[in-house]
């Protein structure tokens, strides 16, 4: 891409770190979700992580000073494993939520990973006060010949949501989902291989954009777990991000279109299942064009972070900086993001001055 994005990331501080007298984060807190509450207050939705690895969403309003946040006030567990396919025989989690405030629908639509019998599996809730959530079930994808796949047979992650109507396949007002598939069917039933469409040339796992029909959400938001349309996005193109890539928060409105901050992956994975690989996380932007996201307009070149301190190099995976939730305080935006698998970190997204 020839445009520049003109973006960058600064670092503020470590936001949340767990609580070691709480069972439920034993393991950590991280890769929140975040949205405003009915009485106008700020709060994070954080991934906490309990002994064995079982996850939940917990509820903490963010602490605010001099217009930026310095810390946060838990608020309790807004969502458990509770569901058959939630769970499997031996594990259980609703892990890495993003949030969308849908102002269309009046509600705030998350997305999370479901940890069930056969393994993550994306899955949509919907609330309107950020406490109570209603679950709307796994997403389903419409088989579409032309892939020669059944995308519903591969592990789903880093699914987040266009908050606006925008123009999808065949110029239908759709609502578009972003969403990172992973080929590698061995994860689910082993002794199996990568088995990528037979259209995708590079099987590393990139970002796909997808769609449901706007007219259906607005009857029944529970559209929304129905998608049709998929089509590769973004795959890995720099140095950083050379093993594979994944969205961040939901898509941010700015002057150039829709800003994307993403993550990128870099190293070896020789266990997906373990937590100690040799990987290296970094976030990055694209920028999507405004009617149509389906279209990379211009990509970072080199990460907008990368983990350089002590929170972000050491923890339950290394090296990690993992963008999740970018909210407005004032006239500025925030985003947080996770620190090694551990912890919660706070920068500040600013528009590089003179950018074109």
């Amino acid at each position: 891409m020839t445009r520049p994005v003109p973006y960058a990331l600064t670092r503020l501080r470590t936001l949340m770190t767990p609580d070691p007298h709480d069972p439920d984060e034993a393991e950590g807190v991280l890769n929140p979700a975040s949205g405003r509450g009915p009485d106008g207050e700020l709060y994070l939705l954080p991934r906490l992580v309990a002994r064995g690895n079982v996850s939940r969403v917990g509820l903490a309003r963010v602490v605010v000073a001099d217009r930026e946040p310095v810390g946060v006030e838990r608020r309790g567990v807004v969502l458990a494993p509770s569901t058959r396919w939630e769970s499997g025989a031996q594990n259980a989690g609703v892990e890495d939520p993003r949030t969308t405030w849908v102002p269309d629908l009046g509600l705030h639509v998350m997305t999370y990973v479901a940890y069930g019998p056969l393994g993550p599996r994306t899955a949509v809730a919907t609330s309107r006060d950020l406490r109570t959530w209603h679950r709307l079930g796994p997403l389903l994808f419409r088989h579409d010949p032309d892939l020669d796949v059944d995308l519903n047979l591969y592990p789903n992650k880093d699914v987040v949501l266009v908050p606006e109507v925008v123009r999808g396949p065949g110029g239908r007002p759709c609502f578009a989902v972003l969403h990172r598939p992973t080929w590698d069917l061995g994860l689910v039933r082993r002794g199996e291989r990568e088995w990528p469409p037979s259209t995708t040339d590079d099987p590393r796992p990139s970002i796909w954009i997808a769609y449901a029909d706007a007219a259906a959400v607005l009857a029944d938001p529970s559209a929304l777990t129905l998608l049709h349309g998929a089509r590769p996005l973004a795959g890995p193109e720099q140095p950083w991000e050379a093993l594979k890539i994944g969205a961040g928060p939901a898509p941010l409105r700015v002057p150039e279109g829709w800003l994307l901050l993403h993550h990128g992956v870099t190293g070896h994975i020789e266990d997906p299942w373990s937590a100690d690989n040799d990987v290296r996380y970094c976030a990055g932007a694209m920028l999507l064009d405004a009617d149509d996201p389906s279209r990379v307009v211009a990509r970072t070149e080199q990460p907008l972070l990368e983990p350089e301190t002590d929170d972000e190099r050491h923890g339950t995976v290394a090296d990690v900086v993992f963008p999740t939730a970018a909210e407005r305080i004032g006239d500025d935006t925030y985003v947080f993001y996770g620190m090694a698998d551990a912890r919660i970190g706070v920068a500040r997204l600013d528009r590089v001055p003179g950018a074109a």
